[in-house]
Parts: structure tokens; sequence; C-alpha cells
């Protein structure tokens, strides 16, 4: 008699982990996105400490450097603002999935549009993440000018 409540439970379990898997690649494309911007930042900063120095050797060059790195910070925190809501969306339809299968509604619609949004998403965040990469092999300078 209590087997099957159990078995229940486990069934519901195993149909709601499936999307687990997709939440952690988007921890690990949240992982270089967090990375990118660090870097990011402390190159702002380096830049910002040489302009104020005493003798700026360039400082309209500075200027449009330190332009591209926050152009290339509003992409990194656009594309990880959209798979953050990914992540969200794809826990949500871990919620739904797992109540759907142990209370047995059906709740297919909620989670086709629950996991449409959450790829939806997902797109943009790499979409904006392949813009900033493109906005930074563009401005990348290597050996002398």
């Amino acid at each position: 008699m209590e087997q099957e409540p159990i078995a229940t439970i486990a069934h519901s379990i195993q149909l709601s982990v499936a999307p687990v898997f997709l939440l952690t690649g988007i921890a690990g494309m949240l992982n270089v996105l967090a990375g990118r911007l660090g870097r990011v930042i402390d190159r702002a900063r380096v830049l910002e400490r040489t302009l104020a120095g005493d003798t700026p050797t360039d400082a309209a060059s500075l200027h449009e450097r330190l332009r591209t790195l926050a152009t290339r910070a509003r992409w990194i925190n656009a594309a990880i603002s959209l798979c953050v809501g990914s992540a969200i969306l794809v826990a949500l339809v871990v919620v739904v999935l797992f109540t759907s299968a142990f209370w047995g509604s059906d709740y297919r619609g909620i989670v086709a549009g629950l996991f449409i949004a959450a790829m939806i998403a997902l797109v943009g965040g790499l979409v904006f993440f392949l813009r900033e990469i493109r906005l930074a092999t563009s401005s990348l300078r290597i050996g002398q000018p």
C-alpha cells in the first residue's frame, strides 16, 4: 500500500529532473559571462587610473577604449540578465513538471510556454554574448600600431 505513493513520487522526480541538466549548462554560461565582465571591469579600472595620472599619453585613445569597454559591459550585462531569466524559467518548468506528475494535473501548455520562453531567453543571451565577443575582437590590438 505504501509502495505506490513512493513509486509515484520517484517517477515524478524522474520526469522533472531532465531540465536540470539544462540548468547546469546555463550555469556554465553564466560563469563564462561573469568572468568576462570581471575582466572588462578590471581593464577599465586600469585605464581610468592611467587617465587620472599626471600625464596621460593619449587621452583620446584612452577615452575611446573606455567607451568600448563600457559597451562591452552593457552587452555582457544584458546576456547575463537573459541567461538568468532563462534559468529561472527552466527552474519553473521543473516545478510545474513535478507538481503535474505528482498531482496528476495536466499543465502541458504551461510547461511548453515556460520552456519556449526559457529557450528564447537563452538564445537572446547567446546572441548578446556573440555581440560582445565581436566587439572585443574588433577592438583587439596585437603588436605595435
